[in-house]
């Protein structure tokens, strides 16, 4: 037997005699013998099969590789968010959660061959030496990147604090390469990316993610909006955000509500994780006209906040029904620094409500899970007795629905179009207007639409082709193809897809993502977010409510209907 192989059965001895000891320890305190025995049983055939494979497959397996893979499949069978973090991944976890990292504070993006800078973040090490947009790594220190994946890069690129960098880089308009130097520094992403005053009476704080200590941004943000730039009502810009910490989000609800109130509960399988959460601090304010917006991309944290906001009649809730995430992970540690994920309750806000929406425990026969069903959606009350329901997400008080983009402009974005054209932008303009004045002219426009339609690369498929293409291929099944294949191929023809027609057919959407992208090249992310809310259709429905007082108040006292006191608003997905 090799010394692998010995040093493998010794390990494998040790786990399982780990594993006995637990359980007879675990078989006292739940008494399921034959459960633990199941455990055992299982994880010898694992370990058997593990080690039959790995010395008589035909070709050169990776033990790594293999492990991992059943790991994965092992979660996944679970639900979508308990995952296993090897220590390779742990930076990242921890970027997840503090949003802090080592590095120079920048996006980067894949371009053929090239990683390129795609937007770096004002104040940090990126932008401060004078890393732009459209740049083109070729070195860092010494080592050639060209051909890298972007992972690859972000490695290099990223590591402790205080250390130097040397980056050579191919700039649009530059006859050489440019060497420049830097040091990485701790990026900190304040999660707080925009705050400031709509009109003269309303403030709006967007909050991208929960991280470490968002609530204390958002306290920040508040008490500057009230006491310095006269805010007499706040909107609560939770749009897109996926979540995070489960403390930040009771803490930034505990800044609406009064002391001593539950926020949220969770209850689990083990009784340990069951757990209320109240608000234990003295509140900033609990009567300003309060408005959050939500969409179909806010979940976890960003529910709970909503939810219970909804729940004490706090605030009007405006745009789209959340993603329905009530399930709560923690991090347990594992051997070798790795960590795992694990789900261990589901949350519920203070109407009694859970507002997941998927049903992981009782999947289909072929594995698949589905939505809670309507028959077991279920009426609860807010505090001053509207009607909310459970079974999916939050809904809003004020639906409004979101624009559905065209094919053309996402193939525009995702192909990189507005990006390379900024690019050039950039090389003829050295300033523009400030974000909430500029605007696309005619003249700029019809520049980018021949930038497009001089790029052969360039394609996308309407979404009238796409369902003629599948109604091509019903018809072929169906036998109708060969006896009418002159008027389909008519019709794909008249369908012909024509860029600058289209392109001037969609102005109106497609400038709006150029505008945003040349924006951001010259007043980075905070001016693009100041253009887009020029004509953010959630915001200035949320300004017209806390502009209405009877309108507002009627909401909340439930003299006035609501989105989410209607049941059939939980039956399906908007």
């Amino acid at each position: 037997m090799s010394k692998l192989k010995k040093q493998g059965r010794a390990k494998w001895i040790g786990i399982s005699l780990i594993v006995v000891l637990l359980s007879g320890g675990l078989a006292g305190f739940i008494n399921d013998d034959q459960r633990n025995f199941s455990i055992v049983k299982n994880l010898d055939i694992f370990y058997t099969l593990f080690r039959e494979l790995n010395s008589y497959y035909v070709d050169e397996t990776d033990p790594e590789d293999l492990i991992k893979t059943g790991i994965d499949n092992m979660l996944e069978s679970l639900d979508p968010y308990t995952t296993y973090i090897p220590e390779d991944d742990m930076e990242d976890f921890n970027f997840m959660t503090t949003g802090e990292y080592g590095g120079i504070g920048s996006l980067i993006s894949k371009s053929d061959e090239y990683i390129i800078i795609a937007e770096p973040y004002e104040g940090f090490p990126a932008q401060l030496a004078g890393l732009k947009a459209g740049d083109k790594l070729l070195e860092i220190n010494d080592v050639d990147v060209v051909g890298k994946k972007s992972s690859e890069v972000s490695d290099l690129l990223k590591g402790p604090v205080n250390t130097p960098l040397k980056l050579k880089i191919d700039r649009p308009g530059e006859e050489k390469a440019l060497t420049i130097d830097l040091t990485r520094q701790k990026i900190s992403i304040n999660p707080v990316p925009y705050y400031g005053m709509v009109n003269d009476k309303t403030g709006i704080i967007m909050l991208n993610n929960f991280t470490q200590n968002c609530s204390a941004e958002v306290a920040k943000a508040f008490k500057d909006l009230k006491e310095n730039q006269g805010a007499e009502s706040i909107v609560l810009d939770l749009r897109g955000n996926p979540g995070g910490l489960l403390d930040d989000a009771v803490k930034i609800v505990n800044l609406f509500i009064e002391k001593g109130n539950e926020v949220v509960s969770t209850r689990g399988k083990v009784k340990q994780w069951d757990k209320v959460y109240k608000a234990t601090s003295t509140p900033l304010d609990t009567v300003m006209p309060l408005a959050v917006l939500i969409s179909r991309g806010s979940a976890s944290a960003s529910e709970i906040v909503s939810g219970s906001l909804q729940d004490f009649d706090r605030a009007v809730l405006i745009g789209q029904r959340s993603f329905g995430k009530g399930l709560v992970q923690s991090t347990r540690n594992l051997s070798y620094n790795a960590k795992l994920k694990v789900t261990t309750a589901k949350y519920y806000i203070p109407s009694g409500r859970c507002i997941q929406a998927v049903d992981y425990t009782h999947r289909n026969d072929d594995g698949s899970v589905g939505l809670v069903p309507d028959s077991l959606i279920t009426e609860f009350k807010t505090s001053g007795g509207r009607s909310v329901y459970d079974g999916g997400g939050v809904s809003p008080d004020i639906m409004v629905e979101t624009d559905k983009f065209k094919n053309i402009t996402f193939a525009l974005v995702a192909q990189s179009m507005m990006f390379d054209y900024a690019t050039e932008f950039v090389l003829k303009n050295k300033e523009i207007a400030a974000p909430n004045q500029f605007e696309i002219s005619d003249d700029v426009y019809n520049e980018f639409v021949s930038f497009v339609e001089a790029k052969e690369d360039f394609s996308y498929k309407s979404a009238t082709q796409e369902s003629l293409k599948k109604l091509v291929d019903v018809a072929k099944k169906e036998k109708y193809y060969d006896k009418n294949k002159e008027e389909f191929e008519e019709l794909e023809s008249l369908l012909t897809l024509n860029v600058k027609e289209d392109m001037m057919l969609f102005r109106d959407e497609i400038e709006e993502f150029l505008a945003s992208e040349i924006i951001k090249r010259y007043y980075y992310q905070k001016g693009a977010i100041k253009y887009t809310l020029k004509d953010d259709k959630e915001l200035a429905k949320a300004i017209e409510v806390l502009g209405d007082k009877s309108t507002y108040n009627g909401i909340l006292d439930g003299s006035i209907a609501s989105h989410a006191g209607d049941k059939r608003s939980m039956k399906s997905k908007d």
